[in-house]
């Protein structure tokens, strides 16, 4: 390609788009077919001639670069619009004889496409319908349209002669806030007197007038009939009631009770209660309330160690023995055994009342007994019940390593604190136990709790020996076998098995060995080591007792000297 071109050369190899033939060029003839502009690079070639133009002549250049091909020209397209259903035009199109966009009330196209509301009444009309031409209008003065003035508007003026204007009138502008004006002008105008108005009848006030007056006369008989018969009913009634008292009655006299054979429980008690007292113990701020059964005539009061133990080393206090006319004496302690639970004290009183000793041997189960005491502090109290058993081995709380253990006699007789060291007489009135314990709910086998039907009570022989004892010489002592056991069982025989053996003891010059179960001494029989500290100490220092055991599966008898605790 040359460096020097012609310009109509450059037009039309330049890559741009070719010029339209939209003017005639030398030896046009009419108007050129105008075409849709397509941006993009055209396809260089000769123009396209409109009709009856010359074709121009092409120059060519020497050298030419391959055309470059162009995606094809695009032209317009007509409006593609599809037949309308039949069924479609009828419903959506528009009716026949309307050529505008609303048809007239009256088209209905040969259907009815709604129901007209029928015309509203005359009272409707009249309220909201449209005024009458001859109406005054809303937000207008009633004045004539001559006297208003040229710049009427919404804020009218009054009408008033001083021509205020309503701009400036608060009743006119919504925005006026609301406040409180002054009273109007001119006083109100008293209401009539209208007088005093008719009276009602009282047909008219309870029935309203829809009772007929003969109805209500019977209503009224049938109510004073009603009311007549209720009384009646009352007054019958009234004197059915007072026929139950009698103003005059008078009871006869009474004869005389029956005396009282001998051996009742009255007879036994007036018998026995002279010989019961009761201890009162006063430690400091404290005290305590027991029973004492008067055993000689010297005034030794036997009763319970546990009762008067509080008192034994405290420094002043005291003991008071209440006998049961009320007379009140000191007493001192004479001797005490914590091994047994018993102890002595005596009073200085002149020819007092003393039981009598009965044998606690001679009872059996199902005789009839009787406590006396104080139970709870009341002095002076009988109650009533049975042996219910025998030689009840019963460990009591003792004294640091004095284990009070008793062979006890069981009775169901009432016994609660306050009982304890009282009398339990047979029925002869004789003395055969000492009240020391009870089994409460919560287990304890001394007097604390409420009596629940088990007490017990320490035989009249070991308590006589024992008193005697302690009145002689102030201190007891008891046969000690000198070994340690506990109870134990096989399934089929019970025993006290041996712990340990105390060194130049009892046991120990018999041959006992750890771990001997001791099932009896003597003639009694030993089911555990209370029974066998009861059945040793029933016996004196010095005497020879044959004791059987179990030593290895085989049976063995030795004989054990009892020493002295």
């Amino acid at each position: 390609m040359s460096d020097a071109q012609d310009p109509a050369d450059e037009r039309g190899t330049d890559g741009g788009s070719p010029s339209r033939p939209d003017s005639a060029g030398p030896g046009s003839a009419g108007p050129s077919v105008p075409g849709p502009s397509v941006p993009g690079p055209s396809v260089p070639g000769p123009s396209v001639p409109g009709p009856g133009s010359a074709e121009p002549e092409a120059a060519v250049p020497e050298a030419v670069e391959p055309p470059r091909e162009s995606p094809p020209r695009l032209q317009s397209r007509g409006l593609d619009r599809p037949a309308v259903d039949p069924a479609s035009a009828e419903v959506f199109g528009r009716p026949r004889g309307v050529e505008g966009a609303f048809a007239d009330r009256g088209a209905t196209n040969g259907h009815v496409r709604s129901t007209l509301a029928p015309a509203p009444t005359a009272a409707l009309a009249s309220a909201f319908g449209r005024p009458t031409a001859d109406a005054p209008r809303l937000q207008r003065p009633p004045v004539e349209r001559a006297e208003r003035p040229a710049d009427d508007d919404a804020f009218w003026p009054t009408g008033d002669p001083g021509g205020v204007d309503g701009r400036e009138d608060p009743w006119r502008r919504p925005e006026s806030p609301v406040e409180l004006g002054p009273p109007p002008s001119g006083e109100a105008e008293p209401a009539p007197d209208r007088g005093p108005g008719p009276r009602l009848s009282v047909r008219e006030v309870l029935f309203g007038r829809r009772v007929e007056p003969r109805a209500l006369a019977i209503l009224g008989v049938l109510a004073l009939v009603i009311g007549a018969l209720g009384g009646l009913v009352g007054r019958y009634t009234a004197e059915g009631a007072n026929s139950l008292t009698e103003p005059g009655a008078t009871l006869s006299t009474t004869t005389e009770g029956k005396e009282r054979p001998p051996g009742s429980v009255a007879d036994i008690a007036a018998r026995v209660l002279p010989a019961v007292v009761s201890l009162d113990i006063k430690v400091g701020q404290q005290g305590g309330t027991g029973s004492g059964v008067v055993i000689d005539p010297a005034g030794y009061i036997l009763t319970n160690n546990h009762v008067v133990a509080p008192a034994a080393d405290a420094q002043g206090s005291t003991i008071q023995a209440v006998f049961s006319d009320g007379s009140r004496a000191p007493a001192a302690i004479v001797g005490r055994d914590p091994k047994t639970d018993l102890a002595v004290v005596k009073v200085q009183v002149i020819n007092p009342t003393v039981a009598q000793f009965g044998s606690s041997g001679a009872l059996a189960v199902g005789d009839a007994v009787i406590a006396i005491g104080s139970p709870l502090g009341l002095a002076g109290t009988v109650t009533t019940g049975i042996v219910s058993a025998l030689d009840r081995p019963v460990r009591l709380d003792g004294e640091g390593n004095d284990v009070a253990v008793i062979d006890a006699v069981q009775t169901d007789a009432a016994i609660n604190p306050g009982n304890s060291g009282g009398a339990l007489v047979d029925s002869t009135g004789a003395v055969v136990g000492i009240n020391t314990a009870i089994r409460s709910l919560g287990g304890s086998s001394q007097s604390e709790g409420g009596s629940i039907g088990l007490g017990f009570a320490i035989p009249i022989e070991t308590a006589r020996t024992i008193a005697e004892e302690l009145i002689r010489t102030g201190l007891v002592t008891h046969a000690d076998l000198g070994v340690n056991v506990r109870s134990v069982t096989d399934g089929q025989a019970d025993g006290a098995q041996v712990q340990n053996v105390v060194a130049g003891g009892a046991a120990a010059g018999a041959g006992i060995l750890e771990g001997d179960v001791i099932v009896k001494v003597g003639d009694r029989d030993i089911a555990g080591a209370d029974e066998l500290i009861v059945a040793v100490r029933e016996r004196n220092p010095g005497d020879v007792v044959p004791i059987q055991l179990v030593r290895d599966g085989r049976p063995l008898t030795v004989n054990a000297t009892l020493a002295s605790d």
